[in-house]
């Protein structure tokens, strides 16, 4: 029997920056400069020229970056966060830990993706930000929402967790994820496309004044040592971390670029094997460049194709079992099963495929062979 396929190997990727990234760590090392300075900031540098604008403000984590995001734009207590009930956690969690309410809106079935027709519904006087996700490496067409969210004082942060190196074409301009609304926020989590070696994470201000208001709230909002202007956070970027990164992005373009003839493969054998009828892949928004962070199918019978593929030593995973409005802890939001049908149905139906640099047709194929078994192809 051949060998089994995994949801990810990040091991085959870092063979071939395996010097570069030695060389980089090595470097911290000789400095013994670890938190901040010089690798830091020339990170921060290189994702500007990168985006083309923006304030860089590396952070420890994506979860920072989206409460320090919050926290620049004086978001408390008796504020409401309109955003997608349908992510990872800490989209949401990040609204209740700065103090505010999180209201959801329903997803669009196809993207994934927050449905702005919802959203702009759920515009309420007490909404203070609206918190679209740029879900799996797509973006949110937001300039569709953006002028309504300008007319009624709302700010735009942008979790570009899983997007970072996304872009939307709009009026002929070519818009990275995250320097589309107010704040954008990254994740550089290593499972990520530009992913560190450790947690990491970074937060993107438009506006020059919020950048270096970020810097201080990322260091407990002091601006001079020992000074503090207000409570921030300790999130700092450390400079290994910065140091790997900085290694990584001279290659994403290429790696992502990678990732989009894995994902167009999928769709061939699926094609191939006749099962366009039986499961929905994965649809990309026109002005779209979608960087597939995640591969993520709708099927019916989910669970039973998981199992049925773990047998056979086929990996799978589910990006997300259950929507953020049904989770536990918000259950003082009041909300109930039914509420928003779209991103309850996702969660039953949808299932990632292994999608990582280095991925094989032959391995992509044994998978969507094994799937036609299943459903019978």
């Amino acid at each position: 029997m051949t060998g089994g396929v995994p949801i990810l190997d990040l091991k085959r990727q870092y063979r071939g920056i395996r010097e570069e990234i030695r060389e980089a760590v090595e470097r911290v090392f000789e400095s013994q400069a670890f938190i901040l300075g010089a690798e830091v900031r020339a990170f921060e540098e290189h994702v500007e020229r990168y985006l083309e604008k923006g304030v860089a403000v590396g952070c420890a984590s994506g979860t920072d970056a989206i409460l320090l995001a919050l926290m620049a734009l004086d978001v408390g207590p008796g504020d409401e966060v309109l955003t997608t009930p349908y992510s990872f956690f800490a989209t949401a969690s990040c609204i209740v830990r700065a103090g505010a309410k999180p209201v959801f809106a329903d997803i669009d079935p196809s993207t994934y993706n927050i449905d702005l027709e919802d959203a702009a519904a759920k515009i309420t006087p007490g909404t203070k930000a609206f918190l679209p996700v740029h879900l799996f490496g797509q973006m949110v067409p937001l300039e569709r929402i953006a002028p309504l969210c300008r007319e009624r004082g709302v700010a735009i942060v942008e979790d570009a967790a899983q997007a970072f190196g996304s872009w939307r074409r709009i009026d002929e301009e070519i818009v990275r994820a995250g320097v589309l609304g107010d704040v954008g926020c990254y994740s550089f989590f290593p499972t990520k496309n530009l992913g560190a070696a450790g947690d990491a994470g970074m937060v993107v201000a438009l506006d020059p004044a919020r950048g270096e208001r970020l810097k201080k709230l990322r260091v407990h909002g002091a601006g001079t040592t020992y000074i503090h202007e207000e409570v921030g956070l300790n999130s700092r970027l450390d400079a290994i971390q910065a140091a790997v990164l900085d290694v990584k992005l001279r290659h994403l373009e290429e790696w992502n670029a990678e990732r989009r003839i894995i994902a167009d493969r999928y769709r061939m054998f699926f094609n191939m094997k006749k099962l366009e009828g039986v499961v929905k892949l994965p649809v990309e928004l026109e002005g779209n460049h979608h960087i597939y962070h995640q591969y993520v199918i709708r099927v019916p019978r989910r669970d039973e194709l998981m199992a049925y593929l773990e047998k056979r030593g086929l990996s799978t995973r589910v990006y997300y079992p259950l929507s953020l409005h049904l989770q536990r802890c918000f259950a003082f939001l009041g909300y109930r099963p039914g509420d928003f049908p779209e991103s309850e149905r996702l969660s039953e139906e949808s299932l990632a495929l292994p999608i990582f640099g280095g991925l094989s047709p032959e391995e992509q194929e044994r998978l969507v062979d094994a799937a036609g078994d299943f459903y019978g192809g």
